[in-house]
């Protein structure tokens, strides 16, 4: 697998530009935008600590343990998607929802995509067009709701559009780490929503989980899809598809499956309506 490197900052950043000309949606007491402040990334690891490790029982390292911070690498060179309740504060302290994205020039900076460890994604780095990894989706409890879901992916779809980004693809988590315990779900996934050929994706040799358990007409579909986590759901409803085969990531108590998204296939509403909007 290969990540073209860029030689100097300039190019890897490009020109430079206010992230508030990316992403900038305010809808009643909710704001969606980009990080802007140390504080800000902070605040969002923060919030990644509580939902991964004190709610989910992922496993942190002692440094992040005392920091009460979820953090690596990738956080220094990607861009990360804030969802601000403004009732709670419009910095810092308003933050209820994140999202990472890292488009090719972080991952060359850091030499691949974050999944990479997981899943042989060299389809994804051939792509002709640009691509975005999404990763680190998380909610507070308190504001686990479809409207700030919405919000989320009101942010996802400027960025995309400003980046004219083709291919959106990242790792999705059911919890838990005994994958029959989740048969019903990751066969109904494999059996309607696997990806195409020329986009599929494949779970690191290693690493593959059998995702078929079950053959096709011996399980109810609609119970199936029930057991499929919302945010999975949510990029299914988005035209998304699943790579082959599973993977345990035991430091996030967790089964991973590949989600890749093209944009062309999602709807007017969710890339041009609300570009439009802010011009408007």
């Amino acid at each position: 697998m290969r990540i073209d490197r860029v030689d100097s900052e300039a190019e890897l950043l490009g020109p430079p530009i206010s992230n508030r000309e990316i992403v900038q949606v305010v809808a009643g007491d909710f704001e969606v935008r980009l990080a802007q402040t140390v504080a800000e990334i902070e605040a969002a690891q923060a919030l990644r600590y509580r939902v991964f490790y004190e709610e989910m029982s992922a496993q942190p390292s002692a440094e992040m343990k005392a920091m009460g911070r979820d953090f690596d690498p990738f956080d220094e060179v990607c861009d990360h998607l804030l969802v601000l309740d403004r009732r709670r504060g419009d910095g810092p302290e308003g933050i209820v929802g994140t999202y990472r994205l890292i488009r090719r020039p972080a991952a060359a900076k850091m030499g691949r995509f974050y999944s990479s460890a997981e899943y042989d994604i060299q389809k994804m780095i051939d792509y002709p067009g640009e691509v975005l990894e999404l990763g680190r989706s998380c909610i507070a409890r308190d504001a686990r709701n479809t409207a700030t879901m919405q919000m989320l992916w009101r942010g996802i779809a400027l960025y995309a559009y400003h980046y004219n980004i083709q291919v959106m693809f990242g790792c999705a988590s059911i919890p838990g780490t005994d994958p029959t315990q989740h048969a019903q779900a990751l066969s109904y996934l494999y059996h309607h929503h696997l990806a195409p050929p020329e986009i599929r994706v494949r779970a690191q040799p290693h690493r593959y989980v059998k995702m078929d358990m079950l053959e096709p007409g011996s399980y109810d579909p609609r119970k199936a899809m029930a057991r499929v986590p919302p945010l999975i759901k949510g990029y299914l409803r988005l035209g998304g598809f699943v790579g082959d085969g599973a993977v345990i990531d035991h430091e996030f108590n967790s089964t991973d499956v590949f989600i890749t998204v093209k944009t062309e296939l999602v709807t007017e509403k969710y890339i041009r309506h609300y570009e439009r909007g802010m011009r408007e």
